[in-house]
């Protein structure tokens, strides 16, 4: 049952993978384009043009030209980009239900948190997070963007940082990233469902019956398609952090995150500016090593404390040390795992012998002592003293 669940996630994460790669690179693409356009060059039969722009790739030369075909016929074939923004989160939903919500194969709750919250209730608080911040975005952006743009853009930020920062306070670290950077995949697929397709729809209509009125459904959808475009890089970040522990499993990983979150829409801004802002390459520079640096401050200001080594000075025995890692860590880090909850020997990482043992010294430190994220939610009741002893030999091993 393990190896059926454990192929499902590697067939489900790889569908999501690609599918976010064409998502993403088309989001990328047509935002260049459309800043990269030039007045002029139209093709005869097009009458009123946006704009055209020739592109060399692959060994040929490319022509394209945007219209909105306001009295001309509509051609055919015509290519929709929508299956995958779909696809991506379809395969993303299933990814949080194979990993977190079913299986428990990751943690939802963290037992230390606000609350204390059980693997169920954690999971409904991950959902609502989800549908309560998508659902905030679509009345911003339906009912109040058009006549107050201002005031709905604060109002949507403010109700996202504070989802964002609660979820780091009764989730699990790792699973509160994830969440957040869900909520922004569940906005971009609900623009393109909601908005962008049916805009296009209409726009089709529209030309087809020979109708006036294209600019504002253009507009429309090319207004939360921007969104979805500043919206990228945050969401690339935060997928991939369940990676990196000493980001999601510091004291502060909510301050992180909204580091990464600010630091990608700052990027991804001055990117899309630099056709009119000549200061465009110090300023990128400085948004990055910006973003680096407070990151930096923020991890090693955040860093769980350490607690205090073994009370005796001589070296700690690695008879000690395999008396710990086998009541505390060898349940799952194991050929022969005794909780399988995780699937067998997560990350590849066994403890069965003592070279195994010897070679991760360092990612025993870090993981055990040093962030303290492991074992997840201490659910071996891992103590200090015993974290101590793994720091202090890890440090020297012998």
């Amino acid at each position: 049952m393990s190896s059926g669940v454990e192929l499902l996630d590697l067939v489900t994460r790889w569908i999501h993978v690609i599918a976010g790669i064409m998502w993403i690179g088309n989001s990328l693409l047509f935002n260049w384009l459309d800043r990269s356009l030039v007045q002029g060059g139209a093709h005869p039969q097009t009458r009123k043009p946006v704009g055209t722009i020739w592109l060399l790739h692959s060994g040929g030369f490319y022509y394209v030209e945007k219209t909105l075909l306001e009295g001309d016929r509509l051609p055919a074939p015509i290519h929709w980009f929508k299956w995958q923004a779909y696809t991506t989160w379809l395969s993303g939903a299933a990814l949080l239900i194979v990993v977190y919500y079913s299986g428990g194969r990751a943690l939802m709750n963290e037992p230390s948190s606000i609350g204390g919250f059980s693997h169920e209730q954690a999971t409904w608080i991950g959902i609502g997070a989800i549908v309560f911040g998508w659902a905030m975005y679509e009345v911003m952006q339906r009912f109040v963007a058009p006549r107050l743009p201002s005031i709905a853009a604060l109002a949507w930020v403010i109700a996202f940082t504070a989802i964002a920062v609660g979820l780091t306070h009764v989730l699990n670290g790792r699973a509160a990233f994830l969440h957040v950077g869900a909520l922004l995949g569940t906005i971009m697929a609900g623009n393109v469902f909601l908005t962008i397709v049916p805009s296009q729809r209409e726009l089709v209509a529209s030309v087809e019956s020979g109708s006036s009125g294209l600019s504002a459904v253009s507009a429309r959808a090319k207004r939360v398609s921007i969104h979805n475009n500043y919206f990228t890089f945050p969401v690339i970040a935060l997928m991939v952090s369940n990676h990196f522990s000493t980001i999601y499993g510091s004291r502060y990983n909510w301050l992180s995150m909204l580091i990464i979150i600010a630091g990608g829409v700052a990027v991804r801004h001055i990117l899309n500016i630099r056709w009119t802002y000549s200061w465009w390459r110090p300023a990128l520079a400085s948004a990055i090593a910006a973003t680096i640096l407070l990151i930096w401050v923020v991890m090693n200001r955040g860093a769980p404390t350490a607690v205090a080594g073994p009370s005796s000075s001589g070296p700690v025995s690695f008879a000690d040390v395999r008396h710990v890692i086998d009541r505390r860590c060898a349940v799952c880090h194991s050929a022969r795992p005794t909780d399988v909850t995780f699937g067998p020997a997560p990350a590849g990482v066994m403890f069965d012998d003592r070279a195994q043992i010897e070679s991760r010294a360092a990612r025993i430190r870090e993981r055990a002592f040093v962030t303290r994220t492991m074992p997840p939610a201490n659910k071996t009741g891992i103590t200090d003293a015993e974290r101590a002893l793994l720091g202090a030999w890890a440090a020297n091993p012998r």
